[in-house]
């Protein structure tokens, strides 16, 4: 259970200051789950091994967050306070990766690099979660959340519209020159590097962090908890005893990436063939599905960052698990969907249900988490929270280009329709999850 510490209330624009940021971290990880798989693609991957090329994102996440959040609850500074030091640090080091991102000319490059950018993007990420237990009473953390969701949505979909902007409004090649990376998708990255850094450095200006209620003890924690070996001790000690909640929530979360995951890795080229009829990776028609995914994923971005605003409300007048339970069942009915539609504009539909799902995922298993974490630890568990996010993807990574081999003959439009199902499964288990009453 979290410790009562009293905080003051913010005000709207206090809460909108403190998640603005967000938009630029979704703007990279907009850009990366659009246009990775297309990028792949177009350098020369097969479909069977782009789930095997994706898993530098998980693995990465695995690694990277909770170390960040356990450096980042131990970090105190009287000018740059305890998480904004890593949004700052995150937010540069993502930004160069997302420019050189475009210019891989070669698979093990664009590999390479993605390790790199979503190490970088985690190390700005995973302490925003935590800087909403930090600031905000319980009773105000819904709205924390929600706020991060909203500003991921307005990222998101303006970042996966990109490539077609460039294209249909200002003229720029969408065309695969020699198989590299066409120019719609560079310009794109380059855009994306510059907002993620300033959205980030706004947070990191304009607000303000709240010091460790007794300042004394928080350095001698902090000098008794040095070296490598005391924080691994503590590290394991704090996965062993996770509250209950965290316990089910994992059940949930590891149904839900799974769907997730495959729907980043596989709508390109399930759209490819499916819809525009094509394998061909340097055809112009998979190109234009590529610019089809970005519009598909914008749209469900849209109606998240519409929605983060109405599940608050919902949570209030029913509870937040049945909330997720709703969103994610109909996140799963919309990926199921997309294997029954063969025309291109009514693909939008599904992206509704997924665009509440979506929503849903950023928020609700935050605030659920929130009010039952000890405040001292508020960052460390946040980040280990990242193990059932990632560890469903790598999962996914290691079976689900075998599975859609052997069990779909590589008709990647069967591997979303069993993370359908998989979003299913984890909207029916959010039922178990017990809620803490808010503060």
């Amino acid at each position: 259970m979290q410790s009562i510490v009293n905080k003051p209330t913010l005000s709207f624009w206090q809460l909108w200051n403190m998640s603005f940021g967000f938009f630029g971290i979704q703007f990279g990880f907009a850009l990366q789950n659009a246009n990775t798989s297309r990028i792949f693609s177009t350098l020369g991957a097969l479909p069977d091994d782009l789930p095997l090329f994706w898993l530098a994102a998980p693995v990465t996440g695995l690694l990277v967050q909770p170390i960040i959040g356990y450096l980042s609850d131990r970090t105190w500074h009287p000018t740059w306070g305890r998480r904004r030091p890593f949004f700052f640090i995150g937010a540069l080091l993502a930004s160069f990766a997302l420019l050189a991102m475009p210019h891989a000319s070669a698979i093990w490059m664009a590999v390479v690099i993605l390790w790199l950018m979503d190490a970088a993007i985690n190390v700005s990420m995973e302490p925003f979660r935590a800087f909403v237990g930090d600031k905000l009473a319980p009773s105000q953390q819904t709205a924390g959340f929600a706020m991060q969701t909203f500003f991921i949505g307005c990222g998101a979909v303006i970042a996966s519209l990109l490539p077609t902007f460039f294209s249909d409004v200002l003229g720029v090649s969408n065309v695969s020159a020699d198989g590299g990376i066409p120019d719609t998708v560079r310009f794109s990255f380059y855009a994306g590097g510059s907002i993620y850094f300033l959205a980030v450095l706004w947070t990191v200006i304009s607000s303000e962090e709240l010091p460790p209620q007794d300042l004394q003890k928080f350095e001698q924690q902090r000098a008794a908890s040095q070296g490598i070996a005391a924080a691994v001790r503590e590290m394991v000690s704090g996965f062993m005893h996770m509250p209950e909640t965290m316990v089910k929530l994992a059940v949930v979360q590891f149904f839900t990436w799974i769907a997730l995951f495959a729907m980043w890795i596989y709508t390109t080229t399930a759209i490819a063939e499916h819809i525009f009829a094509t394998t061909n990776s340097q055809s112009s028609s998979f190109q234009e599905a590529g610019n089809w995914v970005g519009t598909m994923f914008a749209v469900y971005n849209g109606v998240s960052a519409l929605a983060a605003f109405l599940l608050p409300v919902l949570a209030k007048r029913s509870s937040k698990k049945i909330v997720h339970m709703l969103c994610l069942l109909a996140g799963g009915a919309g990926l199921i969907s997309i294997y029954f539609i063969h025309t291109q504009l009514w693909l939008l539909l599904p992206m509704l249900g997924m665009g509440l799902a979506w929503a849903s995922i950023l928020t609700m298993p935050y605030a659920l988490l929130a009010s039952s974490l000890p405040q001292e630890k508020m960052g460390y568990y946040m980040g280990v929270f990242n193990f059932f996010i990632v560890i469903p993807q790598i999962v996914s990574g290691l079976l689900l280009g075998w599975v859609t081999r052997h069990w779909f003959d590589g008709h990647t439009v069967k591997t979303l329709m069993l993370g359908g199902s998989c979003m299913i499964i984890a909207g029916l288990l959010s039922l178990m999850i017990k809620e803490e009453a808010a503060a």
